[in-house]
């Protein structure tokens, strides 16, 4: 596979390798050894045909870039593979190279040798994945007590606990997880039904053919060929492609509060690192950004795989084939930013000093909402909505803390006075109680995401 140097720089070089031209063609050529020793195995083919035919399945015999672009014009990367893997063998044994590809066709190869090395792309995906979402529940684990702001809308709502936030965070990583996994299961299948799927060339012995081969390369074994009925292959790319847009919220946030103005969370730097060609101060958050390229480019390959389902009768022409096209680049985005949200997550540098003074410089007005609640057990709901909405003006005006304008308040007022407890009205302004609700949710949820990553 060739991938343009923009690509490359987004992404690992381990997962460029799984979808590389001779990976893919190896794939390919494991699919042919496999299937000519399950029809050996059932007496359609000799021993020795077999046996030379395996004797020939290593990519570094052939000229993969010609194959490449023979492929081209024979519509097919099987069909010129196919020809030069029987010119191969016919070399050694004329007899046995007419038993090549027999009763298979272009697709059960192509298909199947996806299968193989998306499995191996998958397994990169659940390592990443694996490590990326127990770094973030141990974050949370540490910062459940961290006061932070939340922000809806992209203004200041209240304070919550970091920890819950870093939960937040976590889930959706812990739950692609176990979707992967499920789906894997179901969708790394062999593909093997000869010209239009009935397996007919092998008559009887096929379902038998199937089994072996599925067996041998350690895939689910096929209720039927799937050469048009994608459902469960496409189900699988979309799974990767939900999980790429959970990255991206994760690297949103992160970006975002990044920023220099908000300065309380940092990618790690150092060596290079998200420096910049003219500006030395700077400090990017380079994890974040090829995150969001991932995020930003998969929903057109995951709307590529939906919109291309619709195959012909019993074998796609176009469709597929752009199936195909889109696949792993879905993959090499997805893993390209796990491996950077990892390696952002493993030196997150979380200031927690400058956590408190956000909080100090908006004047106490995030504790607002709370403050209502509690004044309304004594005079209502709707005054107290309408005191606090002049209090938090006047705080603003006057350039002063919302808890000394409320005390100053309650103080001037013979009702509140007599009904609200000073002592507990300065509680609901300590950023480190208002953490404590988003704590106690997370404290819930942590243990049951832990156990789901056993």
């Amino acid at each position: 596979m060739s991938v343009s140097i923009f690509d490359s720089f987004l992404t690992t070089t381990e997962i460029i390798d799984v979808f590389d031209d001779a990976a893919v063609i190896q794939a390919m050529l494991k699919f042919e050894s496999a299937l000519a020793r399950a029809q050996a195995a059932e007496g359609i083919i000799p021993a020795s045909a077999a046996q030379a035919i395996a004797q020939h399945c290593d990519a570094q015999r052939y000229d993969i870039p010609a194959i490449v672009i023979a492929s081209r014009r024979a519509g097919s990367m099987a069909i010129p593979l196919v020809k030069e893997l029987t010119k191969a063998v016919a070399a050694s044994s004329p007899e046995a190279a007419i038993h090549v590809h027999w009763g298979s066709t272009s697709q059960d190869v192509i298909d199947t040798a996806t299968v193989l090395v998306t499995r191996d792309a998958l397994a990169q995906i659940d390592s990443t994945l694996t490590h990326l979402a127990n770094r973030l529940l141990e974050l949370a684990e540490q910062h459940l007590d961290t006061p932070v702001l939340a922000r809806t809308l992209m203004q200041p709502a209240q304070v919550i606990s970091l920890g819950f936030k870093f939960t937040g965070w976590a889930a959706p990583l812990v739950r692609a997880r176990q979707q992967l996994r499920a789906q894997a299961q179901r969708s790394l299948q062999l593909q093997l039904g000869g010209a239009v799927g009935t397996l007919a060339v092998m008559g009887d012995k096929g379902p038998a053919v199937v089994k072996r081969v599925a067996a041998e390369l350690s895939l689910t074994e096929p209720q039927s060929n799937w050469h048009t009925q994608r459902d469960e292959w496409v189900r699988l790319g979309l799974e990767v492609a939900v999980l790429a847009g959970s990255l991206g919220k994760i690297a949103k946030d992160l970006s975002l509060m990044a920023q220099g103005e908000i300065a309380e969370l940092s990618e790690p730097s150092g060596q290079g690192r998200g420096g910049s060609s003219a500006m030395p101060h700077k400090r990017n958050p380079v994890s974040s950004m090829i995150a969001l390229a991932a995020a930003g480019r998969t929903p057109q390959r995951a709307a590529a795989l939906l919109a291309n389902m619709p195959q012909e009768h019993e074998r796609g022409l176009g469709n597929w084939q752009a199936e195909l096209a889109e696949w792993p680049a879905l993959f090499l985005s997805t893993q390209g930013a796990l491996g950077a949200l990892r390696e952002a997550m493993d030196g997150l540098q979380v200031d927690s000093d400058r956590m408190l003074r956000n909080i100090d410089s908006l004047q106490g007005l995030v504790f607002a909402e709370a403050v209502t609640i509690y004044l309304a057990s004594a005079i209502g709901r709707p005054q107290a909505h309408h005191l606090m909405e002049t209090l938090t003006r006047q705080a603003v005006a006057e350039n002063k803390m919302l808890e000394t304008v409320v005390s100053a308040a309650v103080q001037a007022d013979a009702q509140l006075r007599e009904k609200i407890n000073l002592a507990t009205l300065h509680t609901l302004f300590d950023p480190v109680a208002a953490t404590a609700c988003g704590a106690s949710l997370a404290r819930r949820q942590l243990p049951e995401l832990r156990a789901a990553m056993r």
